[in-house]
């Protein structure tokens, strides 16, 4: 947490540096004004309230001025802190000494599993600062265990059981790719022709 501050204060000063002025970073209606009226970068898409300032539009204008770039660090790394260093200290358990996430069956749209509480599933693992939030999930000690698992498509493999559809239970059975089987049977084709 000590570091990502030191980092983030480095950050703020080069992100007010490239904007030639102070404001407040995290106000869309404040970063609208620098990116467009002040540095008169081109607006990629418009939300309801005016031109947008979210992460695909910040990577479109990547390229045309340093500024985006620095934006998109800036809030990668205020998510990792306030999601994960921050938090982790105060989700410990008080009665175990450790963190327990929960696993939410019914929280999205998809129907996939998701946790909370904290998400263990969307820690970063290309970025430096993710491999070091990494490296605090560990066992408690040597005679306990860290599980990780894949349900590996646990959603199609219910609905192969449910519908008893057998090009389904046959695709799990042979361990086939279930997506190229789809496509190889809605077009009519050979499973070795259905490309990417």
């Amino acid at each position: 947490s000590l570091e990502l501050n030191e980092r983030l204060t480095k950050l703020i000063e080069e992100i007010y540096d490239c904007a030639g002025s102070e404001f407040n970073i995290n106000s869309p209606k404040q970063l609208r004004q620098i990116l467009f009226d002040n540095l008169k970068l081109p607006v990629v898409r418009r939300s309801k309230t005016g031109p947008s300032t979210d992460e695909e539009v910040l990577r479109a204008l990547s390229d045309k001025h340093q500024l985006p770039a620095l934006l998109l660090e800036y809030r990668q790394l205020t998510k990792l802190k306030n999601t994960y260093i921050d938090t982790f200290p105060e989700l410990v358990d008080k009665k175990t000494g450790r963190i327990h996430t929960s696993f939410n069956q019914t929280g999205t749209e998809t129907g996939r599993l998701s946790s909370s509480n904290p998400n263990l599933q969307n820690i970063p693992v290309k970025t430096d600062i993710g491999r070091k939030i990494r490296k605090a999930i560990i066992s408690f000690d040597k005679d306990s265990i860290l599980l990780s698992a894949d349900y590996s498509q646990i959603e199609l493999r219910i609905l192969a059981h449910l519908s008893k559809d057998e090009n389904l239970i046959s695709a799990f059975k042979n361990k086939e790719d279930v997506h190229c089987l789809t496509a190889s049977l809605i077009y009519g084709l050979d499973i070795k022709d259905v490309t990417d």
